[in-house]
């Protein structure tokens, strides 16, 4: 479906205060916006930005305990008012806006709260992707994966006129078989929405953001556009943010990335999906997707992490804790080769 090759990416991390209401989640919408003013008209003399991306929680972070609150207080459902702004904005300038995340509440499942992401183009929501690995314990929304019954696709991947693209959310990236599967599904450009706080930001030596985004790139042969939040501990306590907001290309190379530290910023680099396309063809060697020996990876039939049990009791810290306990237990059974 691509029609446009070459184009720039914009990540524009922000340092809001934290909405305690959903009535607050409007004014960091026209902060966004105006963001996305700033990126693509700004930058306009010397390049087209075609995508804007925007960090998690960027409308609103779990920050009471128990999903009733959550519920109660933050929870939207999807679409609403803010992403009808963002199809405006999107269809006014002919660009694809890759949301920060809401804590969404769908009437299909009561009683759950998604941590998730909307990209929007010209067209309207293209994709909704909720976060498969919920941060645990902290994080009491829910994953699609701990669902019975859930039949929507946990990585979906949208084919747009600026190449396939396919996103996850902040931990999910510290699973290399999470993305592995949005490359499989065919995906050229890899986004990162993140709140990914000190110590394991962009400093030395637990500099895991921009390791981790590097390798993905790499063993994917895919673009990265990962945006991260930059607020303040005052904004977003107990945590501060280290930002360090990058494009990486599909060799592992950074193209561009914000300086450490809190505070918005905005960085754009360049995608390049001709020079992407024509490598994936004409590699043999270094060419990981075609060199995957699917029938080599057995332990992947099995499960670990328990699944398909969220809809039998509300998630709560203590539930995670269990599953969590479960997990372990399930890695060290298959560890000791135990079926």
């Amino acid at each position: 479906m691509s029609s446009i090759e070459r184009f720039y990416a914009a990540s524009c991390q922000v340092d809001n205060p934290n909405p305690t209401s959903r009535d607050e989640i409007s004014k960091a919408v026209d902060k966004m916006l105006e963001m996305v003013d700033y990126a693509v008209t700004g930058y306009e003399p010397f390049f087209d930005v075609k995508l804007v991306v925007f960090p998690e929680f960027a409308h609103a972070a779990p920050i009471y305990p128990t999903v009733e609150e959550l519920h109660e207080k933050l929870a939207v459902p999807i679409p609403n008012e803010h992403t009808d702004r963002y199809e405006k904005k999107a269809k006014e300038l002919g660009i694809y806006i890759q949301t920060g995340t809401f804590l969404e509440s769908d009437g299909r499942w009561p009683g759950h709260v998604f941590n998730t992401t909307c990209l929007i183009g010209p067209e309207g929501i293209v994709t909704k992707y909720r976060k498969v690995h919920t941060w645990i314990p902290w994080e009491v929304h829910t994953s699609p994966h701990d669902l019975c019954g859930y039949d929507e696709p946990l990585f979906p991947v949208a084919d747009t006129d600026i190449g396939k693209i396919g996103v996850a959310i902040c931990y999910d990236w510290l699973f290399p078989e999470a993305i592995r599967q949005l490359s499989m599904g065919g995906a050229e450009i890899l986004i990162r929405v993140s709140a990914y706080m000190d110590p394991w930001g962009t400093a030395q030596p637990l500099d895991w953001w921009t390791s981790v985004n590097r390798v993905r790139a790499l063993e994917n042969m895919a673009y990265v556009v990962a945006c991260n939040q930059a607020a303040s501990l005052q904004n977003y306590a107990p945590f501060s943010w280290p930002g360090g907001s990058m494009i990486v290309d599909y060799d592992g190379r950074i193209l561009s990335q914000a300086e450490s530290g809190t505070g918005d910023k905005i960085v754009v680099g360049p995608i390049d999906l001709a020079a992407l396309r024509a490598d994936r063809k004409r590699r043999r060697g270094h060419n990981m997707l075609g060199h995957l020996r699917m029938e080599a990876y057995p332990c992947y039939s099995k499960p670990i992490y328990p699944a398909g049990c969220g809809d039998k009791g509300k998630i709560t810290i203590e539930s995670n804790e269990a599953a969590i306990n479960q997990g372990r237990e399930g890695f060290e059974k298959m560890s000791q080769g135990h079926s």
